[in-house]
């Protein structure tokens, strides 16, 4: 049996993976006076001539910019939301606006203070406080995450984000029984929740407990057009030892989704496992396509030649995977091992 480096368990959905909903700027830079194209666009183009006629007008710079986060061009709308927020500093909902979207771009250090002016103007929030609490909830500072939490649902405990964060935090803390009661409870407000049946679908799964997979069937009907679902319900029977379902599935995902890389990954996987090297090379190749700079994808092509007798080529993609990663050791191992 062919060896190899497996990542097929690890289901990128814990952590960071639900906190951040970075959207794409489509390559856009923002221009600040409003010539650029963008604000001529369908939608925006009038609050553009409005602003141009009443530029002292906060209102205008944050109804845009709400606009532009709904086009996915938050560059734009982040200097329209600060513009709002230095007109008239008095409204939440303009700091609380750019806070957001740092945040879901991933600038931490640069949500914060404009998510903790949005608290202090309006302490009752909710969004402010929530995205909060997604921020201390990556930094692991959870009862700072839990008291923002707690603010929100004394005033709406209805509120189904609430009871997800509470999930996730309980989930950071391996306290699986009380995540798995939280996000029941943000399902009981919300049935069609959809990252909460999820992440229910993820702790049954590392229970081995089959009624993860219609946590899973359940999130797939409520969005068809994201494989997540099908791809860990694959996984699910991956961690079985039942391959040929998993690599249906695996199968299915491509078909939905040609770009989805993870699949093609776990079914080469397999298929080393299964001695089919010619058709596992083919699945790791194809990975090196759709993402060229993941070395598990050269390293595991690499043993795929080197079984074949392609020394050349292995000692190749041994390298590549160095080249992205220089702590690979298996790959510095296997480049020893071939006298390179």
């Amino acid at each position: 049996m062919l060896g190899g480096k497996s990542k097929y368990i690890v289901i990128l959905i814990a952590g960071a993976s639900f906190l951040f909903a970075c959207k794409n700027n489509k390559g856009n830079k923002a221009d600040a006076t409003g010539t650029d194209a963008v604000y001529q666009r369908p939608g925006v183009k009038e609050l553009t001539e409005q602003i141009a006629g009443d530029p002292q007008n906060a209102k205008l710079y944050y109804q845009r910019g709400n606009i532009l986060v709904r086009l996915q061009l938050d560059t734009f709308a982040i200097k329209d939301f600060q513009q709002a927020a230095k007109l008239d500093s008095t409204k939440a909902e303009y700091y609380s606006a750019v806070g957001s979207l740092m945040f879901e771009h991933k600038d931490i250090s640069g949500s914060r203070p404009w998510l903790q002016k949005a608290i202090q103007l309006n302490p009752q929030d909710p969004r402010a406080h929530l995205k909060f609490a997604k921020l201390l909830l990556f930094l692991k500072e959870y009862p700072g995450a839990f008291e923002q939490i707690n603010t929100v649902l004394r005033h709406d405990v209805y509120n189904p984000e609430a009871y997800f964060l509470k999930g996730r935090i309980y989930q950071d803390l391996k306290d699986t029984s009380k995540a798995i009661s939280s996000y029941q409870t943000a399902l009981q407000v919300a049935p069609d929740y959809r990252d909460a049946i999820i992440q229910l679908g993820t702790i049954y799964a590392a229970k081995h407990d089959p009624v993860a997979v219609k946590y899973y069937d359940n999130a797939f009907k409520l969005d068809t057009s994201d494989v997540f679902p099908i791809y860990a319900k694959a996984v699910f029977y991956q961690d079985q030892m039942d391959p040929e379902h998993a690599k249906e599935l695996y199968k299915e995902c491509v078909l939905r989704d040609n770009q989805y890389a993870n699949a093609y990954f776990n079914m080469g996987f397999i298929l080393m496992q299964q001695d089919s090297t010619e058709k596992a090379l083919r699945q790791f190749d194809l990975v090196t396509k759709i993402t060229p700079n993941d070395p598990d994808a050269y390293y595991n092509r690499g043993k795929c030649k080197e079984q074949l007798g392609k020394k050349q080529e292995a000692i190749a993609d041994y390298k590549q995977a160095l080249v992205f990663d220089k702590n690979y050791k298996d790959a510095a191992d296997a480049l020893r091992r071939l006298g390179s």
